[in-house]
């Protein structure tokens, strides 16, 4: 007999079966790993996307409050009434920040006492603030409060007194305070033509963007002697505000001018008219030539592109070259070329409505108005006459205004 062999004796079924079940195992532990591999990761975006909730729920909440806060502060540092209306304020020598925020809560000038005190530190004028009585309005808002504080107070009886008349311009201001020993007359000019220094003032009305021109109020004022040539544009700007921008300001919305517009159409009409019932019928001839393209052709206009008055402007200065010359240049001069009366800025804003489009000035300062280039002709001629009755005529030969 033969020996035994090991292999045959082991079954067929438990080798082949012992071969299968290695491989099953091998899978299932692969599947187990992804599966936990899977829900891992589920796991983990699911954190992720929950610290994002609570992250966009801490960023809106914390944005909520930050504008709930801004917009109280704001609230708090807005005007605490929209009348205009005198409140004498008295600012005693020593106060400091939070002293004249109360005083001036007290008075109802401003809403909340530490806003103040916040708005005077982000001006830079904390430590400029000046002790005594002053004349504030419960409709100034915060920067032009501090501006006033800053400047000191306005001088009603003693001081120098200064009359600026209707019509002047920034260079006959100017003079007018060096002559009284009010201002310097450089100093003075450079900050009423600096586009930076302008746009740095605190007023309620829009500013023009490169000078002042038009916009001091001519009245009659009292300064010290050497007074800041900033303190006395912002009184006069501050004056400007009050007697014509901020009660006018509705009419001014709905003219369908700008203000700017309507100060510089003001400021031809101080300078054109003589004669008080010719300011509107005026307004009403620039309206119209402005509505028909038409140059205005306005006398006073080259006078301020030559720099110097004349009694009659001649046909040799209409050639300066200037964007203020309307017999060159279409439309409005680029700003006003005097300081308008209020009675020349109520003709700007409401001009009469009238079908002028021409006039001339008589020798009595009042005007001719007509209708067509012949009637205008004609009225140059009666002019003429008029003058040859009274005067001899100058050498050269003279422009009418208007034509």
């Amino acid at each position: 007999m033969s020996e035994p062999n090991d292999k045959s004796d082991t079954p067929k079924n438990e080798i082949n079966g012992g071969k299968s079940g290695g491989k099953n195992n091998v899978k299932s532990s692969g599947k187990n790993k992804e599966g936990q591999q899977t829900n891992a990761l589920r796991a983990a975006a699911l954190a992720q996307q929950q610290r994002m909730r609570r992250l966009l729920r801490f960023l809106v909440s914390t944005a909520a409050a930050a504008l709930l806060i801004g917009g109280t502060i704001f609230w708090l540092g807005t005007p605490p009434s929209s009348q205009h209306r005198p409140v004498s304020v008295t600012i005693p020598a020593g106060s400091d920040l939070i002293k004249i925020g109360s005083i001036l809560q007290d008075k109802g000038i401003v809403r909340n006492a530490q806003v103040f005190a916040l708005a005077a530190r982000y001006e830079g004028n904390s430590a400029k603030l000046k002790a005594g009585r002053y004349t504030l309005f419960p409709d100034m808002r915060l920067p032009q409060i501090v501006q006033q504080l800053q400047l000191g107070p306005k001088l009603t009886v003693s001081g120098i007194r200064l009359t600026v008349p209707e019509g002047y311009t920034l260079r006959q201001i100017a003079h007018a305070l060096e002559t009284k020993g009010i201002a310097h007359e450089v100093d003075f000019l450079k900050l009423a033509t600096d586009p930076v220094a302008i746009q740095q003032l605190q007023t309620d009305f829009p500013l023009p963007k490169k000078t002042l021109e038009g916009y001091l109020y001519p009245d009659t004022y009292r300064f010290a002697p050497n007074t800041p040539p900033q303190k006395v544009i912002v009184e006069m700007l501050t004056n400007f505000s009050a007697r014509f921008a901020r009660p006018n300001q509705a009419a001014i919305a709905s003219s369908g001018h700008t203000l700017h517009e309507l100060v510089t159409t003001a400021s031809l009409i101080e300078c054109e008219a003589k004669a008080p019932q010719d300011r509107p019928r005026i307004g009403g001839v620039i309206e119209n030539r402005l509505r028909k393209k038409m140059r205005l052709e306005i006398d006073a206009t080259v006078l301020y592109a030559l720099g110097h008055h004349k009694d009659r402007v001649l046909f040799k200065d209409l050639t300066v070259d200037s964007p203020y010359n309307t017999y060159r240049h279409r439309g409005l001069p680029p700003g006003p070329i005097a300081s308008p009366g209020l009675p020349s800025l109520e003709a700007a804003l409401h001009p009469e409505q009238n079908d002028f489009f021409y006039y001339v000035a008589r020798p009595d300062g009042t005007h001719i108005f007509t209708r067509t280039i012949q009637q205008h002709h004609a009225a140059i001629q009666q002019v003429r006459d008029e003058r040859k009755l009274l005067q001899p005529a100058p050498a050269g030969t003279e422009v009418q205004p208007g034509g």
